[in-house]
């Protein structure tokens, strides 16, 4: 299945590509889909699909500086950044879509939805609570800064991404990750701005001030929470998803087994099935 159309929305101060799923009939609501750091909006391809197929207006974005959309001249991409750019879309929208976030992108659903809970009709957070592991994110970040030099063909790029995630059930396909990637003088790149891993001097400076900063926005979140994580997951720990449980009462959890921290990639079905879930008893509970 493919999206109803591509379009431009704008963010703060720069264009973000996405991708929107239209349902066949008059919508339930509106989810934004929001990939995570080195991903593009294409990691959401079949939840968008799924989504609409069960009555939900889906938009998948690229964020800033991934993808399709514009890279801001200052280079910020902290989660603030991210949290405005989600600030101008749903006031563009006009009305409060659930935040469906991972990783990266959950952060910023988790800070916006903390600052302002009209923003939102729900959240839902893939594989990230305020807590991170701290191998977890370095392997990520070594992940993502092997990959600057590029590669010299797609082969070698699936290669490098089935070493990083040998216990994936379903390895990625070439041409998934050409969606990923661009070609420049015979190498492939991922497609994303590099200064995303350099340190800003306007951003957190420490992991416990990130974490801190998260906590706060978790502890103001005040519309229906839902937690997806991946029982193999090396970014959020079991004692992460408990703290996010007692900082949002009354979120929900789902482990999702065999998959890790990219549950979006891993087990994109079992994923769907329960944010899906998830939907039907926000509505059910709205219409009450």
């Amino acid at each position: 299945m493919k999206p109803s159309s591509i379009t431009q929305l704008r963010g703060d101060g720069i264009r973000l590509a996405a991708d929107i799923w239209e349902p066949s009939g008059p919508p339930t609501g509106t989810a934004l889909l929001l990939h995570g750091g080195g991903q593009t909006r294409h990691s959401w391809q079949r939840t968008g699909a799924r989504l609409a197929e069960h009555g939900w207006r889906a938009l998948t974005i690229d964020a800033r500086g991934h993808g399709d959309s514009e890279w801001p001249d200052d280079a910020d991409y902290s989660n603030g950044a991210h949290a405005r750019d989600l600030r101008q879309i749903v006031d563009d929208l006009g009305e409060p879509p659930v935040l469906i976030g991972a990783s990266m992108g959950g952060l910023a659903s988790l800070h916006a939805a903390g600052h302002d809970p009209s923003i939102a009709r729900a959240l839902v957070l893939v594989d990230i609570t305020p807590t991170a592991e701290p191998e977890g994110i370095a392997k990520i970040t070594g992940f993502m800064r092997d990959g600057l030099t590029g590669f010299d063909s797609l082969q070698d790029a699936l290669d490098a991404v089935v070493a990083y995630n040998p216990h994936r059930s379903r390895p990625p396909r070439i041409e998934g990750l050409r969606k990923n990637l661009r070609e420049r003088d015979g190498r492939w790149y991922w497609h994303w701005d590099p200064r995303m891993l350099a340190p800003r001097d306007h951003m957190e400076r420490t992991a416990a001030e990130r974490e801190e900063r998260a906590r706060e926005a978790a502890r103001a979140v005040r519309v229906p929470t839902l937690l997806i994580r991946g029982k193999q997951s090396d970014v959020v720990s079991d004692e992460g998803a408990r703290e996010l449980l007692e900082l949002i009462p009354g979120a929900r959890y789902i482990d999702v087994t065999g998959a890790g921290h990219m549950v979006s990639g891993d087990d994109n079905d079992v994923l769907s099935s329960g944010l899906i879930d998830f939907l039907d008893d926000l509505v059910s509970t709205e219409s009450r």
